[in-house]
């Protein structure tokens, strides 16, 4: 059984975790195909642990990482007095994502991903997560040497924030 502040130790939160790495992974990887209509299989996160064999030459693919999370200091923290009581954390981090484009289509697939996140209806499976937008960094072509070919890698750097809360089981006071 799990502390609470009744029984003193450390308190793991009671609350469903936010989607964090590999669920976030899948939900990213199903936006990034969804705005661009690569191929899901095609939409690869960019560190797996068991890695994916590269697409053959003449194939639009992606891939794509988390490359840095910055969570803001102090985050708030509210009593709730429902029932026994909790007390809930709420914080706002700044997720930056690095989407690489590969392929004969790199650059259109680029500007697609771009461009459509800023469609609200494309934006509404982000918001459902309590996942923003919140701006795109320049696209930069790099050119990659994969199995000793030189193949053709457009890099789209975003940055999303997101709300995270967790829920304590910080008890009311009694007396």
């Amino acid at each position: 059984m799990p502390n609470t502040s009744a029984t003193g130790g450390y308190l793991a939160p009671s609350s469903t975790a936010p989607a964090e790495d590999e669920a976030f992974d899948r939900f990213m990887q199903a936006v990034i195909a969804g705005v661009t209509a690569i191929p899901l299989a095609n939409v690869r996160p960019r560190w797996a642990e068991m890695p994916l064999a590269v697409p053959e030459r003449g194939i639009t693919w992606a891939a794509f990482g988390v490359i840095g999370v910055e969570a803001t200091d102090y985050p708030v923290v509210l009593h709730q007095s429902a029932g026994d009581g909790t007390d809930e954390m709420q914080r706002h981090e700044t997720i930056e994502l690095m989407v690489s484009f590969y392929g004969p289509s790199s650059g259109r697939s680029a500007t697609l991903f771009r461009d459509g996140l800023y469609i609200p209806q494309n934006r509404e499976e982000l918001w459902k997560a309590q996942v923003a937008l919140l701006d795109f960094g320049r696209l930069v072509s790099v050119p990659d040497l994969i199995n000793n070919t030189w193949r053709r890698r457009i890099d789209a750097p975003l940055r999303l924030r997101r709300c995270i809360t967790r829920v304590y089981p910080v008890l009311n006071l009694l007396s």
